[in-house]
């Protein structure tokens, strides 16, 4: 296998709705690229819980608490040059605003972009994106296996408006390469065979958009 498209890759970025698979994509894409992997952590937003539970009630200051958390993990970066090696992280940049589309009222998101427009300022760009995707009910079935506590509240309706949001969004994405791959059938955790045909496909080099069906190993063409 050839890796001149893998060596290129500088800093990745996977992305998709809750409980698609981001986490355990970018934790083995990191491990073989050498890289320092960059994990969302909810766990330190206070009004997460709250917002699962009342989410009118604490839309804003949950968007509002991811914005500044990403925003310091990224200057953290700037200033360690942690870029310089590689990077893969489970979440981009621009996610915070598909979040605030959804969940915030006109009023608020006004607040939200204006708050956004001062604190974000020049944020990198991935070599490459890859956007996960997976029906519904395969959605809600991961999140309620692995069993976070504040994820109980998490129904269908919310699942399938998020996907809906994440679909407008890469629809219209051209700023890095984009590789959009449904994982129904993939298990990245379980099966070595799914993530190889993936490394195969990234070996090869990415460019543009393309949509990938590992079950198959092959590219179905660009999107």
């Amino acid at each position: 296998m050839s890796r001149d498209g893998l060596e290129s890759l500088r800093y990745v970025a996977v992305e998709g709705p809750i409980g698609v698979g981001k986490t355990t994509l970018t934790r083995r894409l990191a491990g073989v690229l050498g890289a320092q992997p960059l994990f969302e952590a909810p766990e330190r937003n206070p009004f997460l819980q709250s917002f699962y539970a009342d989410p009118a009630r604490w839309a804003l200051p949950t968007q509002l608490s991811f914005l500044m958390d990403r925003v310091r993990e990224f200057e953290r970066l700037r200033q360690t040059d942690l870029f310089a090696p590689r990077t893969v992280a489970d979440f981009m940049f621009e996610k915070d605003d598909i979040f605030a589309r959804l969940t915030l009222t006109e009023d608020e998101y006004r607040l939200y972009r204006e708050v956004a427009a001062h604190v974000t300022g020049q944020m990198p760009t991935p070599d490459l994106v890859i956007y996960l995707r997976a029906p519904v009910p395969v959605l809600q079935a991961r999140v309620a296996e692995r069993g976070i506590p504040h994820e109980r509240a998490v129904t269908d309706e919310y699942l399938a408006r998020l996907s809906r949001a994440y679909v407008a969004f890469f629809h219209d994405y051209t700023d890095a390469p984009l590789i959009i791959l449904n994982t129904d059938s993939v298990d990245f955790a379980n099966r070595d065979a799914d993530f190889n045909r993936l490394l195969a496909h990234l070996a090869n080099g990415v460019r543009g958009r393309s949509v990938v069906d590992l079950s198959a190993g092959r590219e179905l063409g660009l999107v």
